[in-house]
């Protein structure tokens, strides 16, 4: 399997954002990861992953931020 292919499975992260959007990049503290609104919780990305995946969201334009974006738990 090529990485194109393994990413292909995080696709759906990187669509245009709907308002509000279901997939956020969030940055705790040292950390940046993907979160998933709806679930409330991160998404597992791989490490080798991770680098792509944030960049494709970035360019289609995902919401990034320091701040909880899930509810109260």
């Amino acid at each position: 399997m090529t990485q194109d292919n393994h990413l292909d499975a995080f696709a759906p992260l990187w669509e245009a954002p709907t308002s509000p959007p279901r997939w956020v990049i969030w940055q705790p503290d040292a950390d940046t990861m993907v979160f998933d609104r709806e679930l409330n919780l991160p998404v597992h990305v791989d490490d080798a992953s991770l680098e792509e995946v944030l960049r494709r969201m970035r360019a289609a334009g995902a919401p990034e931020s320091a701040d909880y974006p899930g509810r109260a738990c």
